[in-house]
């Protein structure tokens, strides 16, 4: 057991890396005041560019970049409409995520089970030597990397920064931000931006990363899952990543217990980071904490006086 340990524990850091980059995106953007539910179609259309840039390249850093600019640009489109246009978000962000999914099985008709030869990791050469945890943490992807650096940049940007207290400000009350005279429309449309960015890299890793394969869907419901987990956070990164792993710890025992022939349906198992899903945003309702940490304006048009 000791031995298979560190290997557990780093398929667990993999798995829950997309969750992740992709949930620290809608973070910021939720921080705003903008409420995304195109994130699944953003990192679906990701995981089909990167995947279709680094075959056509045989460059898996080139397919990582087009996979963040993929959802750059579905979430420009998705920032015009909503912040501009003053569209209405939640049909905007379904909109978007059923675009993506088209468009993903576009990009990605030719690419359908290729496989990718896997990325070098990064290797730290006495820390890894660390008992248990030092392979786990310390021999791993670049992108794993990002992914930390990116934790402790949105926590210190959006706590510590001036344009984090403006961006927080537009989002609790844009009407107010806009007496005061901020950019309530840039400010968002800044986030949204950052926000698909991040779940197009978050698709990216789906691809390159994590299966080295493309085939259509392969997102499986993990941007409704960085959503769940934003509304877990209830405004707090650490309970992002807090959650981010412990969904991703859900998703290697599912596999797990699937391999160990437990005697319940694999159907059954394969639901069950979902079920999870539903039960924590269940406990959260029940307990009072609906919504608790959301930004005020969260999901108002801002349309500014003429």
């Amino acid at each position: 057991m000791i031995d298979t340990l560190p290997l557990i524990l780093g398929t667990i850091l993999t798995a829950a890396t997309p969750l992740l980059i992709a949930a620290l995106g809608e973070h910021v953007t939720e921080r705003a005041g903008v409420l995304n539910l195109g994130v699944e179609g953003m990192m679906i259309v990701g995981a089909a560019s990167a995947f279709a840039v680094a075959v056509l390249t045989d460059s898996s850093v080139l397919g990582i970049a087009a996979g963040a600019l993929a959802g750059l640009a579905v979430s420009a489109v998705f920032g015009v409409l909503v912040v501009y246009l003053a569209a209405n978000q939640v049909a905007t962000g379904l909109a978007m995520t059923i675009l993506g999914l088209g468009l993903s099985g576009l990009i990605g008709q030719n690419f359908v089970g290729q496989p990718r030869a896997p990325i070098p990791p990064i290797e730290f050469p006495l820390l890894k030597e660390i008992p248990v945890l030092g392979k786990a943490l310390f021999t791993g992807d670049p992108v794993f990397y990002l992914s930390l650096i990116l934790i402790g940049l949105v926590g210190y940007g959006l706590n510590s920064t001036r344009f984090g207290l403006l961006l927080r400000a537009v989002g609790e009350n844009h009407t107010s931000a806009h007496a005061l005279g901020l950019p309530v429309r840039r400010i968002r449309f800044i986030a949204v931006l950052f926000g698909g960015l991040l779940a197009g890299l978050a698709g990216a890793y789906l691809s390159l990363i994590y299966t080295r394969f493309w085939s259509p869907g392969m997102s499986a419901g993990r941007g409704w899952i960085a959503l769940a987990l934003v509304v877990f956070a209830a405004g707090h990164v650490w309970r992002l990543v807090l959650g981010a792993y412990l969904f991703g710890g859900i998703t290697v025992a599912q596999l797990h217990a699937q391999a160990g022939a437990i005697g319940l349906p694999s159907q059954l198992l394969s639901a069950l980071p979902y079920l999870m899903t539903i039960a924590v945003l269940l406990l959260l309702s029940i307990s009072g904490r609906r919504g608790s940490g959301a930004a005020g304006s969260l999901g108002q048009p801002f349309v500014p006086e003429r």
